[in-house]
């Protein structure tokens, strides 16, 4: 893809000018509060800038960690809840560090890849953290789709330690994450959030990052095996 000015590539402008106009749309038909906005839009350039491997990815990533961690509270999502405020806020400052300090001399991140057998690994330790997860957050009062709950959250707490680590195969797990996400917000909304169609948009153009930061990663990954 040709690149624009300052590194952006056209799909990249393209990609954050659409979904920042429809979380617009949104927040002024549906009168959303402007919190929900900025959580929205941190969110959007949090990820846009990690497919780009960028240090500023983690920088927007602490505000959305807080903003998302309130809006899962007073929807009764208390497995995303812990999630952020006890994982993703220390994570946010381990990978800027480690990203840091793993880059090309032109300034790029060293991207990596996974072996089959630890593909596989990853595979078991999903699905057992699942079920165990979920079967727990099912008997805390209050708690709603306990087990989709656990699946976001298992697989949150998983891409990003393979995000920390630099392997492209993080992204396969963000695009599982993000359909269940996804699905999660929908049955909220159904359930009568006031948040949800927000979060809804925002979790699909996740989904969207998701992929074209494979794409990105698998290219970056290919290129440091080559070196």
């Amino acid at each position: 893809m040709k690149k624009a000015a300052g590194g952006w590539n056209l799909f990249e402008i393209t990609w954050l000018v659409l979904f920042t106009s429809i979380a617009i749309g949104f927040t002024v038909i549906l009168k959303d509060s402007l919190f929900g906005f900025t959580v929205f839009i941190t969110g959007v350039l949090c990820v846009v800038l990690a497919a780009k491997g960028s240090l500023m990815s983690y920088v927007f990533g602490m505000y959305n960690t807080f903003g998302y961690a309130y809006l899962a509270y007073i929807n009764g999502l208390f497995g995303e809840v812990m999630l952020n405020l006890l994982f993703f806020v220390p994570m946010n400052v381990i990978g800027f560090y480690m990203w840091k300090n793993n880059r090309q001399d032109n300034g790029k991140l060293v991207m990596r890849q996974m072996e089959l057998r630890g593909l596989i690994f990853v595979g078991m330790i999903c699905v057992l953290s699942c079920l165990l997860l979920g079967f727990g957050l099912s008997f805390i009062p209050g708690q709603n789709s306990p087990y989709i709950d656990a699946t976001t959250t298992v697989l949150s707490v998983v891409a990003t330690f393979l995000m920390v680590r630099r392997f492209k195969e993080q992204w396969l797990v963000y695009i599982v994450l993000n359909l269940f996400t996804v699905l999660l917000w929908v049955i909220r909304t159904l359930d009568g959030s006031g948040e949800g169609l927000l979060m809804i948009v925002m979790w699909s153009a996740y989904l969207v990052n998701a992929v074209y930061g494979y794409y990105n990663w698998n290219k970056g990954a290919k290129e440091v095996a080559a070196a």
